[in-house]
């Protein structure tokens, strides 16, 4: 049985001692909800990739509850105190060296000898992280390569029977993934588009080099970020991208006016308004994958999104969503 545990003190004792006993605990996040285990505990590590499915080679986030206890764990270039000074806490993680004095498991960085490491702001994340007074490395906490949970419920439906508790949050604010900037190049290199937007980010640190692309990073098969697979956040359903009309047979993932003739739509943004669009993605693609499925529909068909802001981590995971399935 998975316990759901509540968003209050004796909730955040009773994760904490889960994690430190080496069992699996999801918690939400300002951008999804995470699946964390002890990041010093080899054993609790590979219990998230069973969990998951998860390939051995995906390197998994490492959370704390703060930028001194972060950089405690890899070796920070100014760069990094800069953004961190600017961005922790929130949806920012950077991949650095990590320190010969490093505890967490090898299996959490995939083998290699960088970490990916992030801050998150939630309160409740931020109280869990302190109450575990260890890093809590933490995938987003679905089956891999599925849609990406923004509520508990979300995480049970993936989840329930296989970790020992959800920590109930309440819903995610931003609703994608962090973005993931790797430091340990001659300039800074943007991984992961996500919930800090790439103009953020140069605004502090000059220019960046951006996303590698997907196939070649997994045909690398040394993944230095999370979320790089080519099929990743993938409803069950095929995804039709940059949708200018939509058949009666097709569920719509709309943004802004919706087309007409869908058998079901869900619109990101009524509005076309970015943040609330990334807020509202994985709950769309979610709903609109049980729906139309259930209705006997045969696609979802998405609307364009404009490729700025965050509109670059919305395009990043409808792409993996419709990417072909391994």
């Amino acid at each position: 049985m998975t316990d759901l545990l509540s968003a209050d003190p004796a909730g955040h004792a009773r994760a904490a001692a889960l994690l430190r006993c080496g069992a699996l605990v999801a918690f939400g996040t300002e951008t999804v909800y995470g699946l964390g285990a002890d990041a010093t505990n080899a054993a609790a590590v590979a219990a998230v990739f069973a969990a998951k499915g998860r390939p051995h080679f995906n390197p998994l986030i490492c959370h704390y509850p703060d930028a001194d206890a972060a950089f405690g764990h890899v070796e920070p270039i100014e760069t990094a105190h800069r953004l961190a000074a600017a961005f922790w806490p929130g949806p920012l993680t950077l991949v650095l060296p990590r320190r010969i004095t490093c505890p967490v498991a090898l299996l959490a960085g995939a083998g290699l000898e960088t970490l990916a490491v992030r801050v998150p702001a939630h309160p409740t994340a931020q109280a869990l992280l302190r109450a575990v007074d260890r890093p809590v490395a933490a995938p987003s906490a679905n089956r891999s390569g599925q849609v990406s949970p923004t509520t508990a419920a979300h995480v049970l439906d993936g989840l329930a029977g296989r970790i020992a508790a959800v920590l109930d949050s309440g819903p995610c604010t931003v609703g994608v993934e962090s973005t993931v900037l790797d430091l340990t190049g001659p300039r800074p290199v943007l991984l992961r588009p996500g919930g800090v937007t790439a103009e953020a980010i140069e605004a502090i640190a000059g220019r960046i080099g951006r996303p590698i692309p997907p196939a070649a990073a997994e045909a690398a098969r040394g993944l230095r970020s999370p979320g790089l697979l080519v099929s990743h956040y993938a409803p069950s359903l095929p995804v039709r991208l940059d949708a200018t009309s939509v058949g009666a047979d097709e569920a719509l993932l709309a943004f802004g006016p919706p087309l007409p003739g869908a058998g079901l739509a869900f619109n990101l943004s009524a509005a076309r308004d970015l943040t609330e669009a990334a807020s509202r993605l994985f709950t769309g693609l979610r709903w609109l994958d049980t729906e139309a499925t259930r209705r006997g529909l045969s696609r979802i068909a998405a609307m364009p999104v404009p490729q700025t802001g965050l509109g670059l981590a919305i395009n990043d995971r409808l792409q993996r969503a419709a990417a072909p399935r391994t």
